[in-house]
């Protein structure tokens, strides 16, 4: 005889926590149902070798929404977050180093040893991000519209967001709608002449994307993450205990508002009865009835492997396998004896507390993307690397560290060859130790232990279908009415009481919960329509 519950949630991510706890919160009882013997999805803590915690994928925070962390209360329940003084340090072969505070007169002080003009600058950058990301992340919170027959609601939505950019001045809504399309090189040539620095800040228009510097819309990338953290440096936003503390603590929050969690419970089907979901079936044969289904996986494995895709129109099934999953990015997490000298810094260890960045200029990051486009791994990979130990030495031994780094570009397709076996893994952390090596000599002799997560490991260990971290590229044809699809952008599908609820529905920028809680508020509207 099935169970039966309220709701059912398929996957134990940070959206899937959020969506679960809002829904709870309104009087519902979902039951989240993680396939992993933890929640968190891409946002967890483990041991990796002996005495060594890591941020096994995620090392840092999306920022989350401010207003889920005050609804969730999750520093009540747990979480303590680390804002090192330092957003960013990037290292140059030159043996230079260009270290941003997230203040910004410091951030200054420190760009006017490169170049007085660009100090000036990155404040009149910093500003015109400030203007524009105040419009954007009210679009993220936004319902996407139904373009057909838009309602009431949508209307209003719109009508508010459109007085927002008026409101931004001629200026600052031409500068908007002009750099959404470019090329996030284009955009950080017209502020900045140090190399450096235009590589810095265009990192984050192409990290986790299959873009270069140069591919047009990376603006967007950068723009959409600016929503989030102006600060032209980035965010550098971490987690006592690793980001899996986070997850842990919107799982307690969840939970005390009334949902049950489940670990190590694999869906294996979603029933499906006249067009309808009518609940789950677990890979132990476990049948679980449920009024609404709620996938918080990618849309590919939701419709595509989680039930018949013959349901489903062919105009469907077409545009679903035309969104593009293209996975670049890997995770290499060393258990280091001691912390690696980096020749640029004479010593200041300060300057490892936030992220640190190899990729010194935009020909280095787009020669990285180019050699990733033809089914190859990046020799030269672009790196963003935090030592986490230096902020919390309670994830390893004491005098021991751990460094936790994302390489980019390695396709989940390589052209040649294939991630499974141990050739291809080990010539990509070979690779991303001498590259880092070039700036810090002894980091080889001070590892103890590498674990290397390849794209192929993200698709297969954690659910990440094609390695996509965002579970979708973001681009301009995946973001706002088209994610993950037009008609389909409103977290509902064409399965009735069958929902989507993670990084493939708008926003899906990262870590910021802003998927969980867009979709519970339009689940909640359907939910309470049939009491």
């Amino acid at each position: 005889m099935p169970n039966s519950r309220d709701i059912v949630i398929i996957g134990g991510g940070h959206n899937g926590l959020v969506t679960a706890f809002y829904l709870a919160k309104a009087g519902f009882k979902p039951l989240v149902l993680e396939r992993r013997n933890q929640v968190g999805g891409a946002a967890i803590t483990e041991e990796f070798h002996p005495g060594f915690r890591s941020s096994v994928l995620a090392h840092s925070a999306g920022p989350l929404r401010p207003e889920i962390v005050r609804d969730m209360h999750l520093e009540k329940h747990g979480l303590t977050l680390i804002t090192p003084e330092i957003a960013v340090t990037s290292l140059s072969p030159d043996g230079r180093a260009l270290i941003l505070y997230r203040d910004l007169n410091k951030a200054a002080q420190e760009i006017a040893k490169f170049s007085e003009a660009d100090a000036a600058k990155y404040r009149e950058f910093h500003l015109a991000l400030e203007k524009t990301s105040r419009v954007i992340s009210k679009a993220l919170a936004l319902t996407p519209p139904e373009i057909a027959r838009p309602s009431k609601g949508d209307l209003f939505g719109l009508l508010q967001l459109g007085r927002s950019v008026r409101g931004l001045g001629k200026k600052s809504t031409y500068d908007l709608l002009r750099w959404a399309p470019m090329a996030v090189a284009d955009i950080v040539s017209e502020f900045f002449d140090t190399d450096l620095l235009r590589a810095t800040i265009a990192a984050r228009g192409i990290f986790g994307t299959f873009l270069g510097p140069w591919s047009a819309g990376t603006s967007l990338v950068l723009l959409l993450r600016a929503a989030g953290d102006s600060n032209p440096a980035g965010s550098n936003f971490f987690a006592t205990g690793g980001i899996g503390a986070m997850t842990q603590a919107m799982a307690k929050a969840a939970q005390q508002a009334g949902a049950e969690i489940r670990a190590g419970a694999e869906v294996a089907e979603i029933k499906i009865k006249n067009g309808t979901a009518q609940g789950v079936v677990l890979s132990n044969g476990e049948e679980i009835e449920a009024r609404a289904v709620i996938s918080n996986a990618d849309p590919k494995r939701t419709f595509l492997k989680l039930m018949d895709p013959v349901l489903l129109s062919p105009t469907f099934i077409k545009r679903l396998q035309n969104y593009r999953m293209n996975g670049t990015l890997s995770k290499i997490n060393l258990a280091l004896s001691g912390l690696p000298t980096f020749k640029a810094l004479n010593g200041n260890t300060d300057a490892l507390t936030g992220r640190i960045q190899i990729g010194s200029d935009i020909d280095y990051l787009e020669r990285a993307f180019d050699e990733s486009k033809y089914g190859n791994f990046s020799r030269a990979p672009y790196l963003e690397v935090t030592i986490p130990t230096l902020t919390d030495p309670s994830l390893a031994p004491e005098g021991k560290h751990v460094m936790s780094i994302y390489m980019q570009y390695a396709p989940y397709k390589l052209k040649n060859s294939s991630w499974r076996g141990e050739g291809q893994r080990f010539a990509l952390g070979d690779t991303v130790v001498k590259t880092l090596a070039q700036y810090a000599p002894d980091l080889p002799e001070k590892i103890l232990h590498h674990q290397i997560i390849t794209p192929l490991d993200l698709e297969e260990t954690y659910g990440l279908t094609g390695g996509q971290i965002f579970h979708g590229e973001l681009a301009l044809d995946q973001i706002f009415t088209m994610r993950p699809m037009l008609d389909w952008a409103r977290y509902r599908t064409p399965i009735e009481n069958l929902y989507l609820c993670g990084s493939g529905t708008h926003p899906g920028t990262g870590l910021t919960g802003g998927s969980g809680a867009n979709a519970a508020r339009e689940i909640l509207k359907d939910l309470k329509a049939r009491r």
